[in-house]
């Protein structure tokens, strides 16, 4: 019996950057690639009598997109997801920044 939450694995890699940004775009001699984090997990099992079940799920972030026109090629960031990511980051850089403060005075 095959292994369903591999082979679903193997058939989702492309999945998240597909979802967030959608395939590579050629416009007009300029070629956008998109670039995205992505997470995926499944999980399945049964029990003695045979019964069963599963399920998955994934998550996506856009992170930008590459931009190639002729020798050109650059990154262009999604600001949006940038700023979703780094917000969070350095609330809780500053919060155990304070904390070390906090312990080197005593």
């Amino acid at each position: 019996m095959p292994n369903i939450a591999l082979e679903l694995g193997k058939q989702t890699a492309h999945f998240g950057v597909t979802s967030a940004y959608g395939e590579a775009q050629d416009i007009n001699g300029v070629t956008l690639v998109p670039v995205a984090l992505a997470w995926t997990g499944f999980g399945g099992g049964s029990d003695e009598t045979g019964n069963g079940g599963g399920g998955g799920g994934g998550y996506a972030i856009p992170v930008g997109a590459y931009i190639r026109k002729g020798d050109d090629l650059r990154f262009e960031p999604n600001l949006v997801s940038l700023l979703a990511v780094a917000i969070p980051f350095v609330w809780v850089a500053g919060r155990a920044l304070s904390r070390v403060i906090r312990a080197l005075k005593k």
